[in-house]
Protein backbone atom coordinates (compact mmCIF):
# COMPACT_ATOMS: atom_id res chain seq x y z
CA UNK A 1 0.00 0.00 0.00
CA UNK A 2 1.42 3.41 -1.23
CA UNK A 3 1.67 6.24 1.60
CA UNK A 4 -1.20 8.04 0.01
CA UNK A 5 -3.66 5.57 -0.16
CA UNK A 6 -6.90 5.52 1.84
CA UNK A 7 -6.72 2.34 3.73
CA UNK A 8 -10.12 1.82 3.71
CA UNK A 9 -10.05 2.17 -0.34
CA UNK A 10 -10.44 -0.93 -2.64
CA UNK A 11 -7.46 -0.81 -5.39
CA UNK A 12 -7.01 -3.43 -7.78
CA UNK A 13 -4.06 -4.33 -5.36
CA UNK A 14 -6.16 -5.22 -2.14
CA UNK A 15 -8.84 -6.60 -4.64
CA UNK A 16 -6.47 -9.14 -6.15
CA UNK A 17 -4.52 -10.15 -2.85
CA UNK A 18 -8.07 -10.74 -1.34
CA UNK A 19 -9.21 -13.14 -3.80
CA UNK A 20 -6.02 -14.79 -4.06
CA UNK A 21 -5.77 -15.42 -0.08
CA UNK A 22 -9.88 -16.45 -0.70
CA UNK A 23 -8.49 -18.88 -3.67
CA UNK A 24 -6.21 -20.58 -1.27
CA UNK A 25 -8.11 -20.82 1.52
CA UNK A 26 -11.01 -22.30 -0.64
CA UNK A 27 -8.44 -24.89 -2.16
CA UNK A 28 -6.87 -26.20 1.60
CA UNK A 29 -10.51 -26.61 2.35
CA UNK A 30 -11.07 -28.92 -0.29
CA UNK A 31 -8.50 -31.45 0.57
CA UNK A 32 -9.09 -34.26 3.57
CA UNK A 33 -7.24 -37.09 5.33
CA UNK A 34 -4.52 -35.70 3.61
CA UNK A 35 -2.72 -36.75 0.35
CA UNK A 36 -5.66 -35.05 -1.94
CA UNK A 37 -8.53 -37.45 -1.04
CA UNK A 38 -11.90 -35.98 -0.46
CA UNK A 39 -13.60 -39.01 0.79
CA UNK A 40 -11.56 -41.43 1.38
CA UNK A 41 -8.00 -42.29 3.93
CA UNK A 42 -4.95 -43.19 2.79
CA UNK A 43 -5.01 -46.57 3.78
CA UNK A 44 -8.71 -47.33 2.31
CA UNK A 45 -7.43 -45.51 -1.04
CA UNK A 46 -5.51 -48.49 -0.89
CA UNK A 47 -7.38 -50.95 -0.70
CA UNK A 48 -9.87 -50.06 -3.18
CA UNK A 49 -7.10 -49.89 -5.83
CA UNK A 50 -6.54 -53.27 -5.01
CA UNK A 51 -10.44 -54.19 -5.28
CA UNK A 52 -10.67 -51.74 -8.22
CA UNK A 53 -7.50 -54.00 -9.98
CA UNK A 54 -9.11 -56.94 -9.23
CA UNK A 55 -12.05 -55.59 -11.17
CA UNK A 56 -10.22 -54.43 -13.92
CA UNK A 57 -6.54 -55.89 -14.13
CA UNK A 58 -3.67 -54.33 -16.04
CA UNK A 59 -2.44 -55.88 -19.48
CA UNK A 60 -1.59 -53.72 -22.33
CA UNK A 61 -3.44 -51.44 -20.91
CA UNK A 62 -3.86 -49.94 -17.80
CA UNK A 63 -5.67 -51.55 -14.46
CA UNK A 64 -8.64 -49.30 -12.75
CA UNK A 65 -6.29 -47.74 -10.45
CA UNK A 66 -3.54 -46.80 -12.92
CA UNK A 67 -6.89 -45.17 -15.39
CA UNK A 68 -7.79 -43.02 -11.92
CA UNK A 69 -10.67 -44.96 -11.15
CA UNK A 70 -9.59 -44.65 -7.26
CA UNK A 71 -9.59 -40.56 -7.72
CA UNK A 72 -13.09 -41.02 -9.54
CA UNK A 73 -14.62 -43.24 -6.77
CA UNK A 74 -12.91 -40.97 -3.91
CA UNK A 75 -14.47 -37.63 -5.73
CA UNK A 76 -18.00 -39.06 -6.63
CA UNK A 77 -18.04 -40.38 -2.41
CA UNK A 78 -18.15 -36.68 -1.74
CA UNK A 79 -20.81 -35.70 -4.08
CA UNK A 80 -23.34 -37.99 -5.73
CA UNK A 81 -22.13 -41.07 -3.97
CA UNK A 82 -21.79 -39.55 -1.01
CA UNK A 83 -24.77 -42.09 0.40
CA UNK A 84 -23.15 -44.43 -0.34
CA UNK A 85 -19.51 -44.12 1.84
CA UNK A 86 -20.63 -46.04 4.88
CA UNK A 87 -21.45 -48.84 2.50
CA UNK A 88 -17.50 -48.13 1.10
CA UNK A 89 -16.37 -47.65 4.75
CA UNK A 90 -17.92 -51.12 6.04
CA UNK A 91 -16.77 -52.52 2.66
CA UNK A 92 -13.25 -51.73 2.59
CA UNK A 93 -12.88 -53.00 6.21
CA UNK A 94 -14.11 -55.92 5.76
CA UNK A 95 -11.29 -56.70 2.46
CA UNK A 96 -8.82 -55.68 5.03
CA UNK A 97 -10.52 -57.93 7.97
CA UNK A 98 -10.69 -61.08 5.50
CA UNK A 99 -7.03 -60.61 4.89
CA UNK A 100 -5.38 -60.35 7.50
CA UNK A 101 -7.66 -63.14 8.59
CA UNK A 102 -6.92 -65.64 6.36
CA UNK A 103 -3.27 -64.41 5.19
CA UNK A 104 -2.06 -62.34 8.02
CA UNK A 105 -0.95 -58.98 6.11
CA UNK A 106 -3.02 -56.07 4.76
CA UNK A 107 -4.86 -56.47 1.57
CA UNK A 108 -2.36 -53.91 -0.38
CA UNK A 109 0.83 -56.15 0.73
CA UNK A 110 -0.27 -59.39 -0.40
CA UNK A 111 0.62 -61.29 -3.39
CA UNK A 112 -1.94 -60.82 -6.49
CA UNK A 113 -3.33 -64.35 -5.60
CA UNK A 114 -3.80 -63.59 -1.97
CA UNK A 115 -5.96 -60.47 -2.99
CA UNK A 116 -7.60 -62.38 -5.78
CA UNK A 117 -8.84 -64.50 -2.84
CA UNK A 118 -9.57 -61.50 -0.88
CA UNK A 119 -11.69 -60.22 -3.30
CA UNK A 120 -13.28 -63.10 -4.72
CA UNK A 121 -14.39 -63.68 -0.49
CA UNK A 122 -15.63 -60.29 -0.09
CA UNK A 123 -17.82 -60.91 -3.44
CA UNK A 124 -19.80 -63.85 -1.34
CA UNK A 125 -19.60 -62.02 2.03
CA UNK A 126 -20.64 -58.53 1.19
CA UNK A 127 -22.18 -58.79 -2.65
CA UNK A 128 -23.99 -55.37 -1.77
CA UNK A 129 -20.67 -53.41 -1.64
CA UNK A 130 -18.96 -55.35 -3.86
CA UNK A 131 -21.93 -54.95 -6.73
CA UNK A 132 -21.49 -51.31 -6.06
CA UNK A 133 -17.84 -51.40 -6.34
CA UNK A 134 -17.83 -53.38 -9.80
CA UNK A 135 -20.69 -50.62 -11.46
CA UNK A 136 -18.64 -47.68 -9.74
CA UNK A 137 -15.30 -49.51 -11.23
CA UNK A 138 -17.01 -49.53 -14.94
CA UNK A 139 -17.83 -46.10 -14.39
CA UNK A 140 -14.89 -44.72 -13.92
CA UNK A 141 -12.56 -46.37 -15.95
CA UNK A 142 -15.16 -46.05 -19.19
CA UNK A 143 -16.78 -42.78 -18.36
CA UNK A 144 -15.47 -39.41 -19.09
CA UNK A 145 -12.32 -37.97 -17.56
CA UNK A 146 -13.89 -35.23 -16.73
CA UNK A 147 -15.38 -36.83 -13.71
CA UNK A 148 -11.93 -37.82 -12.49
CA UNK A 149 -11.43 -41.52 -14.11
CA UNK A 150 -10.82 -43.02 -17.48
CA UNK A 151 -7.06 -40.85 -17.24
CA UNK A 152 -6.16 -40.04 -20.52
CA UNK A 153 -8.95 -41.02 -22.06
CA UNK A 154 -7.27 -44.96 -21.95
CA UNK A 155 -10.10 -47.15 -21.99
CA UNK A 156 -11.59 -45.08 -25.09
CA UNK A 157 -8.15 -46.11 -26.95
CA UNK A 158 -8.43 -49.37 -26.14
CA UNK A 159 -11.79 -49.11 -28.20
CA UNK A 160 -10.55 -47.49 -30.62
CA UNK A 161 -12.44 -44.56 -30.36
CA UNK A 162 -10.13 -41.65 -31.65
CA UNK A 163 -13.37 -38.95 -30.51
CA UNK A 164 -13.81 -38.96 -26.60
CA UNK A 165 -17.88 -39.45 -27.00
CA UNK A 166 -20.17 -35.77 -27.24
CA UNK A 167 -23.50 -35.76 -24.91
CA UNK A 168 -26.13 -35.45 -27.02
CA UNK A 169 -24.75 -36.86 -30.47
CA UNK A 170 -24.44 -39.99 -32.06
CA UNK A 171 -20.44 -40.48 -32.27
CA UNK A 172 -21.07 -44.15 -33.56
CA UNK A 173 -21.79 -44.70 -36.86
CA UNK A 174 -22.68 -47.50 -38.45
CA UNK A 175 -20.83 -48.36 -41.98
CA UNK A 176 -22.85 -47.38 -44.76
CA UNK A 177 -24.42 -49.58 -47.05
CA UNK A 178 -24.02 -49.17 -50.60
CA UNK A 179 -27.76 -48.70 -52.11
CA UNK A 180 -28.71 -51.51 -53.99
Amino acid sequence: MGFDEDPGSVTRRRFIAVGALAGAAVAAGCVSHGGGSESLSPEEAKTLAVLCDQIIPGDDYPSASQAGVVNYIDLQLARHYRPHLPIYRTGLAEAERLSIGHFGIALAAGSPKQQLTTARALEEQSPLFFDLLREHTMEGYYGSPRHGGNRDAVSWHMLGLTEPPVLGRAQYRSAEKPSS
